[in-house]
C-alpha cells in the first residue's frame, strides 16, 4: 500500500476538526494535548508569531484587534456586501477593503485577504494531522457549507492552496456528514442533514443506497448559525446592563467582547443545565471610576423564546429543501443534526416535531463532518480506496442556478439549482446592436430574473468574431460545474469555431501572482506552541 495519506478537514465557522481513515475505520486526529475540535481563531502575536486554536480563542478579548474569528463568515464575499457591514460593526479587529471590491483584515500590522486567515487554521490541521500520524500531509478534502456560491467555494480552495495543501475536492458539509452516516452500513434510506453551524445553516435531503450517495436537494442560509444565538443573550444582556446602570456596553468593543464570551457560555449552560448564572466581574467603570460586574440568570424558557424566530427560519430553509426534492416530511427516513448548536435542546425538541421523529443519536455533531470528508479523501486516493471499503459513489448537486447576464439588467437562467454536478450545458445568444466587435459576459448564481437580485461571480470579453448586424453573429456560451461545485465558463464563435474561456474567480480577489506572494508569505509565519512533525 502507497504511504500516501489524504486527511478530511472540517473548515468550521467556530471550530475546525481534522480525520483520516485508518486502518479502515474514519477517526478524528487529537493534538497533542488531546484536543479533538479547534476554535477557528488566529491570534497575532507582538512577537511577529500566530497561535491558532483553542489557545488563541483566549485572547479573543485580551488581544481584541488582533485576533480573528468567524473569517468564514467573510470569505468569499464582496466589501459591499450587507454582510460585511454587520461584521465590521461588531468585531474588534480591522475589516477593510481590498482590490476588486474584496475584504482585507488588517491585524498584527499586515493586511491580509481571508483566505489568508483561514489558510493558517488549515495549517494548523495539516500540522495537528502531522504531528499524529508522523509524516507529511498534503492532500486533502475540505468542507464548505452547501450554499456556499461560487466565489466563497474558490476562496476556500484558495485556502488550501496557501496552506499547502492540494485540494482533492471541496466537497459540502451535509454530504461529508451523510457518508459518515453512512459508513460501513448496507442501508437504503431517504435523510435530511440539518446543519447547523457557527456561521452557516444547511440542509440537504440524500437517498442512500449501496456504495451510492445521492444528493437530492440542498438549501440554506450562509448568515445563520450558533454565532446569531450568542447575539441574542448579548442583546439581552447589554439592555438589561443599559437599563440597571444607563451604559451601553455595545459602545466599547472591549466590553462586547466579554458580552459575547458570556453570550458563548450562557448558551452552552442553559442547553445543559436548563439555567445559566452569568457573571461577568469587572466589565466596565462609571466615569467616577466604579468597578461594575454584570450578573444575570437565564432560564430555558426564556432563551427559547428568544432565539424562537432563528430556529423557525431554519424549516422555511427546510421547507425549501423538500420542495425542490418533491418529497415531505414523512418521507424521510432518518434526520441528521451537524453542528454544535444542535446540541440545544430547543433545536432538538423542533426538529422532532417538525420531521414527527427524533433526530438520530450516536452521531458526534461536532466530528461527523471532518470523519465523511476523511471517507471522501480515502475514495479519491485510488489504493486507499480499494482497502478501506470507501463510498463508491458521490452525486451532488449545485446549490444556486447558474445564469447569464442579458440586456437591460436581466439574467438568464442556464443550469437550475440542485442540478445534479458534475455538469455541462450550453446556450446560443446573439449580438445585440450593429457592428458590434466585443460581447461582455457576466456569470451570476442566485434565483432572481434581475442581475442585482444575483451574486455577480464574474465577468469576461469575448472578441474576434465577425462584425455585422444585430443578430447575425451567434455565440455559444458553455457552463461547466466541476465536481468541487467549481464553475468553469466558454464563449464559442459558432462560425469560426474561436473560443474564449475562462474559470470565473473573482472570488478571494486573489489573482495568481496574489496567491504567489500568499504562499510565500503563509510558509514564513511560524504557528506558535506546536510541535513539528
Amino acid at each position: 500500500m502507497s504511504d500516501d495519506i489524504a486527511v478530511g478537514i472540517d473548515l468550521g465557522t467556530s471550530y475546525s476538526c481534522v480525520a483520516a481513515v485508518q486502518d479502515g475505520a474514519p477517526q478524528v486526529i487529537p493534538n497533542e494535548w488531546g484536543e479533538l475540535t479547534h476554535a477557528s481563531v488566529v491570534s497575532f502575536l507582538p512577537e511577529g508569531t500566530v497561535l491558532v486554536g483553542n489557545n488563541a480563542k483566549k485572547n479573543i478579548i485580551t488581544n481584541a484587534e488582533n485576533t480573528v474569528y468567524s473569517a468564514k463568515r467573510l470569505i468569499g464575499r464582496f466589501f459591499f456586501s450587507d454582510e460585511v457591514k454587520k461584521a465590521q460593526a461588531v468585531m474588534p479587529y480591522k475589516i477593510v477593503e481590498g482590490p476588486n471590491n474584496s475584504v482585507r483584515v488588517e491585524v498584527g500590522g499586515r493586511v491580509l485577504a481571508v483566505p489568508e486567515i483561514s489558510a493558517l487554521v488549515l495549517k494548523e490541521m495539516k500540522a495537528v494531522a502531522e504531528t499524529a500520524l508522523g509524516r507529511e500531509v498534503k492532500k486533502a478534502v475540505v468542507t464548505c457549507p452547501a450554499y456556499f456560491n461560487d466565489n466563497q467555494r474558490q476562496a476556500t480552495r484558495d485556502a488550501a492552496r496557501i496552506a499547502g495543501l492540494q485540494v482533492l475536492r471541496i466537497i459540502n458539509e451535509p454530504t461529508a456528514a451523510a457518508l459518515a452516516y453512512g459508513f460501513g452500513k448496507d442501508i437504503n434510506q431517504r435523510i435530511c442533514v440539518y446543519d447547523l453551524g457557527g456561521g452557516t445553516f444547511d440542509v440537504s435531503i440524500l437517498e442512500i443506497g449501496k456504495d451510492v450517495f445521492e444528493v437530492l436537494s440542498t438549501a440554506g442560509d450562509t448568515y445563520l448559525g450558533g454565532d446569531d444565538f450568542d447575539d441574542r443573550i448579548m442583546g439581552w444582556l447589554a439592555q438589561g446592563f443599559l437599563e440597571a446602570h444607563q451604559l451601553d456596553l455595545r459602545q466599547n468593543k472591549f466590553c462586547l467582547q466579554m458580552l459575547k464570551e458570556a453570550g458563548e457560555k450562557a448558551k452552552i449552560d442553559v442547553g445543559r443545565d436548563g439555567v445559566a448564572q452569568i457573571h461577568v466581574p469587572a466589565i466596565c467603570q462609571t466615569a467616577e471610576g466604579e468597578v461594575l460586574e454584570l450578573r444575570q440568570t437565564l432560564a430555558a424558557d426564556q432563551f427559547n423564546r428568544m432565539v424562537m424566530d432563528l430556529v423557525q427560519r431554519t424549516f422555511k430553509v427546510c421547507d425549501e429543501a423538500l420542495q425542490s426534492a418533491r418529497l415531505t416530511a414523512a418521507d424521510i427516513d432518518a434526520v441528521i443534526l451537524v453542528g454544535g448548536p444542535t446540541r440545544l435542546p430547543v433545536i432538538r425538541q423542533s426538529v422532532q416535531h417538525y420531521f414527527q421523529k427524533e433526530p438520530m443519536t450516536g452521531v458526534d455533531p461536532d466530528q461527523v463532518v471532518a470523519l465523511g470528508a476523511s471517507i471522501q479523501a480515502a475514495a479519491l486516493l485510488d489504493e486507499a480506496a480499494a482497502t478501506t471499503g470507501a463510498a463508491s459513489y458521490l452525486l451532488d448537486v449545485t446549490p444556486l442556478s447558474l445564469r447569464v447576464g442579458t440586456v437591460g439588467g436581466f439574467t438568464e437562467r442556464i443550469i437550475d439549482k440542485n442540478t445534479p454536478i458534475p455538469i455541462e450545458k450550453s446556450k446560443t445568444f446573439t449580438t445585440s446592436r450593429d457592428g458590434q466587435e466585443r460581447v461582455k459576459i457576466r456569470v451570476y448564481q442566485g434565483e432572481s430574473n434581475r442581475a442585482d437580485g444575483c451574486e455577480l461571480l464574474g465577468e469576461f470579453e469575448f472578441s474576434g468574431f465577425r462584425i455585422a448586424f444585430r443578430g447575425e453573429v451567434q455565440i455559444q456560451v458553455t457552463f461547466e460545474i466541476d465536481p468541487n461545485g467549481i464553475v468553469h465558463v466558454s464563449a464559442t464563435d459558432l462560425e469560426t469555431g474561436q473560443r474564449a474561456s475562462t474559470t470565473i474567480s473573482l472570488s478571494s480577489g486573489l489573482s495568481e501572482g496574489d496567491l504567489q506572494t500568499a504562499i510565500d508569505k503563509n510558509a514564513e509565519i511560524e504557528l506558535a506552541g506546536h510541535q513539528a512533525a
